[in-house]
């Protein structure tokens, strides 16, 4: 291997690094932020039955906390779906190529999904700032809504990130990636009883 040709593979494996690392902290937070919110609701709502059965009281506001950590957990959880590569996929047209011309329409594809994502960023982040000036706050609790809110922005730059992540890994790698760790593998299908098999043009989670 050439000086240059080291230099080159040298750089890539640094980019991939910092990339790398970029992606598992935003992994780790949305798995937090995810589970967390599943926990709480879980214990929340469990406790309140138990309040109502025994003392014939619940816990005030659970419904609507209840209701926010949906609100958080959905739209984080657009980051993590993007992460895993497990959104849901329209691919008709991109299942019937193959190679270079395969690569290139997932790279438009998430070109095209980040763009979007980062779009909706910004108007949700518009609305989290008209929320915040007027005030409003929850009926029970008198939470700000601008805080609950906040998920939107948030999960949208998340998972436009993902999809900026997956471009950069399809553009520097061999291989096709449905996301920065998800490499598009393909199943074996058997032929007939008698155990031969041939390779789908089906990848998995497609």
């Amino acid at each position: 291997m050439s000086e240059d040709n080291a230099g080159q593979a040298g750089d890539r494996n640094i980019l991939l690094s910092a990339l790398n690392a970029i992606d598992q902290a935003f992994g780790w937070l949305e798995r937090v932020v995810v589970a967390g919110s599943v926990l709480i609701m879980a214990g929340l709502m469990s406790a309140h039955v138990v309040g109502n059965l025994l003392f014939d009281r619940g816990i005030p506001g659970t419904y609507e906390v209840t209701e926010m950590l949906i609100v958080v957990m959905t739209f984080v959880g657009v980051g993590y779906a993007a992460r895993c590569a497990r959104h849901i996929s329209m691919s008709a047209i991109y299942d019937q190529l193959s190679g270079w011309a395969r690569k290139a329409m997932l790279i438009v594809i998430c070109l095209g999904t980040g763009a979007l994502m980062f779009y909706f960023a910004y108007k949700s982040a518009q609305y989290d700032i008209t929320l915040y000036e007027r005030g409003r706050a929850s009926s029970s609790l008198g939470v700000p809504l601008w805080m609950v809110n906040l998920a939107l922005p948030i999960g949208f730059t998340l998972a436009g990130v993902q999809y900026l992540l997956t471009i950069v890994r399809n553009l520097i790698s061999d291989d096709i990636y449905r996301s920065f760790n998800e490499k598009e593998e393909y199943s074996d299908i058997p032929l007939d009883d008698s155990g031969q098999t041939h390779t789908s043009q089906e990848p998995h989670g497609v």
